[in-house]
């Protein structure tokens, strides 16, 4: 098609597009070969009523572009948008008719798209600048446009202007010069096989059919120029056929150079002899002459080069500036046009130059998306290991805070990984560990906030007990999730719960004279530690006991690596070793908390039976290095929920170090005990898989899509509005799906589906997938009905249905003697589980 229709002007008929003798119809035409109910050789054999019936040449003509139109978009996919009190506006011959359907009304602001501005000060309200660069001082006025140009300073253009298809270096004869209602345009054509480019000036008054010329009549331009009229037409035209449309005003070949704009930008002044004697020999076209070379492929190629040309520069501001865009869009069209290698350049300049590993772990996340681009859907999945010994040293160059070096190493690994759809996805899952190195830098920041009191350590044999409620996440959940809590900043409203009446997660250490480290974990017998070597895989969190491990470490009860075996730390630090046993009567995989909440209730009775004290403050900011130690990659909503009593909204802001503050919700006199009689929790029989969750929650904050309506609930609970608290939870769990595609298992909807009635609002507990369903139900004490309505469901296995209430003391911490029966009342069970 594009080699029939050169321009708009030859090609436009309100509606139409000239082809050959007839016409071709955007509706009957182009759209119509498109839509779904239309066969081959209906559509062929078809004629449409902005045209008629023809004779039989004309038919043929129409029969053979259908048959082009048919082939080239019948595969097209078409999608339809209405955009309600829109207008249609029609192709004109009027160039300020033109202008001003482009423009913003003036009073509006500068409109920058996909375009890339230095200094946007310059830009009066009511201009606009699409798909260009633009460098140095670059005035442009109200009411004028730049598309398509690279320009750089100093260049004033006043009002109403159009300049179009300008390179950097036709922009230099823009230099000096002050332009006002004149249309600009680079062009490339063919000729003899040749591509070049080429210059068009006209002024924006200018009418392709009236006697005019840059605004003013020809004779005065004749005057003013010294031109005459045998330079642009024939002598022997007839009146009516001397229009801008014939003039041969244009040149196109120089014998000892290329055109510029100087050979069409001098026709604004006054008589200048060498100009003039320059443009009368040189070969010059029309309009008319010159929309039969058009080279429509090299335009649009030039156009898709400078698009992402300065979409590198939106690149590197987006991801500098730490803006909320999404990049996925630019991203995707990149791999699909074959600028992916543009853009991964930019994407290593901007890592390796990074002095916040925030923006570094972003950057990293932008290439692995890339590769996953690349890859095309093909070549397995994203989440998976990232351990291949290839990518070992890149790694440790990350982990030594050695970035530039890091990113180098990185880039050099990934040119070995690009053959195949199977490579790219590893690559891929190694961009993913490496931005995880760094997220996990930043993290431990919160490091500096854990802070403790010495206090006399228990004597040996006695146990320290902590025991602890689990959580309910009533919004805002993953916004405490790193980087999205230190970059967005987070805030979630947590209640810390009793299961049936109990608090289903504990720890419990005592000190013995044996220097080794006792490690029992629920119902699996110990492991017992006696050097160094037995504690390196804290960070495998699959690991036997690797939590209780890292919690060691963390609490700094052992220093590893150190030169001091584990043995000689214990004996000269504790006068021997520890014994410590954890459990959680929650199902793996509960969705209420239970791993985090754990690593605190572990962490407390650690520091205490060593001899410390530490807040609650200081334990949340504990668990957050610890999981970073573990490599889970943990938020802070768990812990705040169940470390922290009662109804609380938690928050954090968008910097570095990262510090989590709590803050309790003062709700109405005895909503407390009304809201017990309204919230249940269901066991969906359902295990989750958190893991592969995070990794598509990161994925998609890195895609910039963010959830999170924290502040709303808190009010709701303020005011014990009970039906406001259920439209939060629905509007929740809509937002975890959209972080978290794939979350919501069928078999929860159909649960959901048939608990809705009975409900004011319902989200699936955490990250989704599986685990807990917390409900909000519209009568109090609904435990026996929703559970009478379950029964006749077929297909659920494994569920339950739990009393929950508000936890309003939260985590207990006592010393006890070691004698057993102080003990059996801080084992609790839950067999039903």
């Amino acid at each position: 098609l594009s080699s029939k229709l050169p321009a708009p002007i030859q090609g436009c008929y309100c509606m139409s597009l000239q082809c050959g003798g007839g016409l071709l119809s955007l509706f009957f035409d182009i759209l119509l070969c498109m839509a779904r109910d239309v066969n081959r050789e209906s559509f062929l054999a078809g004629w449409h009523p902005e045209v008629g019936q023809g004779d039989m040449e004309e038919a043929g003509n129409q029969r053979r572009a259908r048959a082009v139109l048919w082939k080239e978009l019948r595969d097209q996919l078409l999608s339809l948008a209405y955009i309600p009190d829109g207008a249609y506006d029609y192709m004109t011959l009027a160039a300020s008719a033109h202008l001003r359907s482009l423009m913003l009304p003036r009073d509006l602001f500068a409109q920058v798209v996909h375009s890339q501005v230095e200094n946007p000060q310059f830009l009066e309200a009511g201009c606009s600048v699409v798909n260009s660069l633009l460098e140095g001082e670059v005035r442009l006025g109200a009411g004028s446009m730049i598309q398509h140009c690279q320009l750089q300073g100093p260049i004033h253009i006043g009002p109403g202007c159009l300049l179009l298809g300008l390179d950097v270096a036709s922009s230099k004869d823009l230099h000096g010069l002050v332009l006002n209602d004149v249309i600009l345009q680079g062009h490339h054509i063919q000729l003899q096989g040749t591509s070049i480019q080429v210059f068009t000036l006209i002024g924006r008054q200018d009418d392709w059919q009236v006697g005019t010329y840059l605004n003013v009549p020809w004779n005065e331009f004749f005057q003013r120029t010294g031109i005459r009229d045998g330079d642009i037409w024939d002598m022997d035209s007839q009146p009516a056929e001397r229009c801008l449309l014939t003039a041969r005003l244009f040149p196109v070949f120089f014998a000892s150079r290329s055109p510029g704009p100087q050979d069409v930008l001098w026709l604004l002044n006054s008589i200048g002899k060498d100009f003039l004697q320059a443009w009368r020999a040189a070969w010059r076209m029309s309009w008319k002459q010159l929309r039969l070379h058009l080279d429509q492929a090299a335009t649009l190629a030039s156009r898709r080069a400078l698009f992402f040309q300065q979409a590198q520069g939106k690149v590197r501001h987006v991801l500098e500036e730490r803006r909320d865009l999404s990049l996925l869009p630019l991203i995707r069209a990149a791999t699909h046009e074959g600028y992916h290698g543009l853009l991964l350049t930019t994407l290593d300049q901007v890592a390796a130059q990074a002095q916040d590993p925030g923006v570094a772990a972003r950057a990293l996340a932008c290439i692995a998306d890339v590769l996953g681009c690349m890859a095309g859907g093909h070549g397995g999945l994203r989440s998976g290991p990232a351990a291949n010994q290839e990518w070992a040293l890149a790694f440790q160059y990350l982990e030594k805070g050695d970035m530039a070096r890091g990113v180098e190493e990185l880039a050099r690994e990934r040119d070995k990984w690009l053959g195949r759809p199977a490579l790219l996805v590893r690559a891929a899952r190694h961009y993913e560990g490496a931005e995880q190195i760094l997220i996990r830098q930043a993290v431990i920041s919160a490091r500096r906030f854990v802070t403790s009191v010495p206090v006399e350590c228990p004597p040996l044999g006695h146990w320290v007990v902590v025991e602890c409620p689990a959580r309910v996440d009533f919004s805002g959940g993953w916004s405490d999730t790193p980087p999205i809590t230190y970059e967005h900043g987070g805030a979630v409203v947590d209640l810390a719960v009793l299961v049936d009446g109990r608090r289903p997660i504990g720890a419990r250490v005592r000190r013995i004279p044996q220097p080794e480290l006792q490690l029992s974990t629920g119902t699996h017998s110990g492991e017992v530690c006696q050097s160094l070597e037995d504690l390196r895989d804290y960070c495998q969190p699959h690991a036997p006991g690797a939590l209780l491990k890292a919690a060691f470490i963390c609490a700094q009860i052992v220093q590893l690596p150190s030169r001091n075996t584990l043995q000689t730390q214990l004996l000269h630090g504790f006068g021997g070793g520890f014994e410590l046993h954890t459990w959680s009567d929650l199902p793996h995989g509960s969705g209420l908390g239970t791993s985090s909440i754990l690593a605190g209730a572990v962490l407390a009775a650690l520091y205490r039976a060593a001899g410390r004290e530490v807040g609650t403050e200081a334990l949340i900011h504990a668990v957050l290095h610890l999981e970073q130690m573990l490599t889970t990659g943990g938020g802070w909503q768990d812990q705040v929920g169940g470390l922290v009593p009662g109804i609380k909204i938690g928050r954090s802001r968008a910097q570095l170090p990262l510090k989590v503050e709590v803050e309790e919700i003062s709700v109405p006199p005895d909503f407390i005990q009304t809201l017990n009689e309204h919230l249940l929790l269901v066991y969906t029989g359902k295990t989750r898989l958190a893991r592969n969750l995070l990794q598509d929650v990161l994925r998609n904050w890195y895609a910039r899509a963010a959830c999170g309506n924290a502040e709303e609930c808190a009010r709701a609970f303020c005011q014990g509005n009970l039906p406001l608290l259920g439209q939060c939870l629905t509007q929740y769990w809509g937002q975890k799906k959209c972080m978290a595609p794939g979350c919501e298992p069928q078999a929860v909807r159909r649960m959901m589906d048939a608990l809705e009635p009975y409900v004011y609002g319902q989200s699936l507990a955490g990250a989704g997938g599986g685990g807990f369903l917390y409900l909000l139900t519209k009568e109090p004490r609904q435990k026996e009905v929703l559970e009478a309505v379950l029964a006749k469901m077929e297909g659920l296995e494994n569920y339950s249905i739990h009393l929950v209430e508000v936890d309003t003391q939260g985590f207990s911490l006592r010393v006890l003697a070691s004698d057993a029966s102080s003990l059996t009342c801080c084992l609790p069970q839950f067999p039903h589980l």
